[in-house]
């Protein structure tokens, strides 16, 4: 089927604000339901080459799609302060309400998006509006201080900076002169000037305050009466709300984990990638449409098992087999407990009891990858060998029968900390029969969060304390002749934010356990169809671009240093052109994460960015610097911001902020 694309309308808003969206049609003139995405990453050149072959899919299946930029982003007017506003959901329902209004338009509405898009799906949503019919809710989370990007466990983020410094450049970002015409300067410099410090936003709030409790919509699921369709990634970071929502809501609500990345499951990687958009229109067809296509006698969970893999930082593809659960949580799950024991072991049955300690080098955690992956090389966990060295460990014996863990792995632990504030790490691995060691799952905590994230509370040195340690939901297959290994650190350097002191965890291993939810051996496979598009936007990649990563220790000072450097591609994809607005892009960005084993006052984390984007004669280029570094009381932020249009400074900003240590 043909279909009609109109690269830009408004949509206004009450106040006068204007939203700027474009719109995929059927070619007919027939009014049909239509399927938003509301995101702030730039519509016109920032998701162009990933909108057009899945909201012309959309289209090309009897729907308008419609891609809205929201309040101050892209092209549409107005500030954007920060993310999830109630501002950004009132918008929303006006959206909403505008697009039911619309002559091409049946006035049945669905909502989608994935990530930031994910996120106010769920919580507009929750705001009820009448045309809202049906959501697809891919890579977000029901709550936003758990599982964003900013704390994870009770600990913060290093990738709270790193987004943070990426929010910048996006949101420094002109609006195109070809669509809003010659006032884009002045709307640009005015945004570039009342542009948030994003990462001291999020650092501000240390626990699970009020900030965070809004959009979080696990504070009550029932304000959610659409049904619900949730997509998850094993390789993903926001996986852990896909059975949380599934328990938690009462409306109608489907799931499906796959073995990917932050990426839309039609592009999936590491692969196998699915027929994601066939499945959506599958649903949107059911809820939209009233037809009965079949999508609600799906079990409620598909989820891939993954093989055991060597433990490789490129991954592109993962062995395994798509698996069902009709129901969730699901009774064809049970529990398989394992003893940790003082002799270093993992015992199905009863263990000798030992008192262990473990103080970390503050580098442990080097072999961990990317808190979030993206389909970028090198993002994957590296042998985790590297980091059993620095961490207390304990071993199965071979296991002799094969079997499924789908779920959350859970450990308990009895536990003492000779200082008032400590973390603890947990990684669960496969080893391998030649010796190689892949993670399978893992967590942290910061141990003064053990009870509670809204009222954490300092430990009592030489206190034993009884902490339960759920991990990441998984799906994997531990086979015969692998044995299961739980590793126990005291840092995850430099995935987060080290302790204020170098604390030594004091383990007594006869009140500790391991509990793995394990899949029963008959229970039923299912299929997914292969991947489907609509026509590709045409994109021209000028330079491939290069992406590194590496990890350097200074034996003279006793320093070690994580880099991670994408030049002319953020994620790998290299300097672009889209060909038929003719704008180039490139985004190049450098991490570097440095820190001494023995004093975790010693960390420092910078990041270098530059993005460049433009066409003949339109040429613009962003510059940032962000810093972080703490002492024992006050975490310590830095940030400079250059914008130049034709090679001539137009404007700058520079941040210095400092917040006080709470209990992290």
């Amino acid at each position: 089927m043909t279909i009609r694309i109109t690269e830009h309308i408004w949509i206004p808003m009450s106040d006068g604000t204007r939203l700027g969206a474009r719109l995929f049609l059927p070619a007919d003139d027939a009014k049909v339901p239509a399927v938003l995405e509301y995101i702030p990453y730039r519509k016109r050149d920032g998701t162009r080459g990933r909108d057009e072959p899945m909201h012309g899919f959309f289209a090309e299946n009897g729907y308008a799609a419609i891609r809205v930029d929201m309040r101050g982003t892209g092209e549409s007017d107005g500030h954007m302060a920060d993310e999830y506003l109630k501002q950004e959901q009132d918008d929303a329902l006006e959206v909403i309400a505008w697009i039911a209004a619309q002559p091409w338009c049946d006035g049945n509405v669905g909502m989608m998006g994935k990530s930031w898009g994910g996120f106010n799906g769920l919580q507009v949503a929750a705001r009820r509006p009448p045309a809202l019919k049906a959501i697809i809710t891919a890579y977000s989370t029901d709550n936003r201080y758990t599982d964003d990007i900013h704390y994870m466990g009770g600990l913060l983020l290093n990738d709270n900076l790193w987004w943070g410094t990426i929010m910048l450049a996006y949101q420094s970002r002109p609006l195109d002169p070809e669509i809003v015409g010659e006032g884009w300067r002045e709307a640009w410099l005015k945004r570039v000037e009342n542009l948030p410090f994003f990462p001291a936003l999020w650092l501000e709030h240390q626990r699970y305050d009020s900030y965070w409790k809004h959009g979080s919509v696990c504070e009550d699921f029932s304000d959610i009466e659409v049904p619900v369709l949730a997509i998850g990634g094993w390789v993903d970071s926001y996986t852990n709300a896909v059975p949380r929502l599934l328990e938690g809501l009462k409306t109608p609500r489907k799931a499906i984990i796959g073995p990917w990345g932050h990426i839309y499951p039609q592009d999936g990687v590491p692969g196998p990638a699915i027929g994601f958009l066939q499945e959506a229109v599958r649903w949107w067809d059911h809820w939209l449409k009233g037809k009965d296509t079949g999508v609600m006698n799906e079990p409620d969970l598909r989820a891939y098992i993954n093989d055991s893999v060597a433990p490789t930082g490129t991954r592109t593809d993962s062995p395994g087999r798509w698996v069902g659960e009709a129901n969730w949580p699901s009774a064809s799950i049970a529990h398989k407990l394992f003893q940790l024991g003082g002799d270093h072991g993992l015992h199905p049955g009863s263990a000798p009891a030992g008192m262990l300690t473990i103080c970390s080098p503050q580098s442990h955690g080097k072999a961990g990858g990317e808190w979030m992956g993206t389909g970028c090389v090198g993002e994957h966990p590296t042998d985790q060998r590297l980091d059993d060295g620095s961490a207390l460990v304990f071993d199965s014996l071979v296991q002799t029968e094969s079997f499924d863990v789908l779920g959350a792995p859970v450990l308990k632990l009895r536990l003492a900390s000779d200082k008032p504030v400590a973390q603890v790490s947990v990684r669960l691995s496969d080893v391998r029969p030649d010796g190689t060691v892949t993670r399978v799952s893992y967590q942290v905590l910061n141990l003064t969060h053990r009870d509670s994230h809204e009222q954490p509370e300092a430990l009592v040195p030489g206190q034993f304390y009884d902490v339960v340690v759920k991990l990441n939901d998984c799906g994997h297959r531990f086979a015969a002749g692998h044995a299961i290994r739980v590793a126990i650190g005291t840092s995850y350097w430099p995935m987060v934010w080290p302790s204020p002191e170098l604390a030594t965890l004091t383990i007594d291993t006869a009140n500790c356990s391991l509990s793995l939810p394990v899949r029963k051996a008959d229970a039923a496979e299912v299929q997914l169809p292969p991947p489907a598009h609509g026509p590709a936007t045409p994109i021209t990649q000028l330079d491939p671009g290069t992406v590194r990563r590496w990890s350097s220790q200074d034996h003279v000072v006793g320093t070690t240093t994580y880099v991670t450097e994408g030049i002319g591609g953020l994620f790998g994809e290299g300097i672009l052109r889209f060909d038929d607005i003719g704008t180039e892009l490139s985004h190049s960005l450098k991490r570097e994460l440095t820190i001494a084993d023995n004093d975790p006052t010693s960390a420092e984390y910078v990041l270098t960015q530059s993005y460049e984007m433009g066409r003949e004669g339109w040429r613009i280029r962003i510059d940032t610097v962000t810093k972080m570094r703490s002492d024992r009381d006050t975490f310590y932020l830095t940030g400079e911001l250059s914008v130049e249009e034709n090679g001539l400074l137009r404007a700058e900003r520079n941040w210095d902020q400092s917040f006080p240590r709470d209990l992290m």
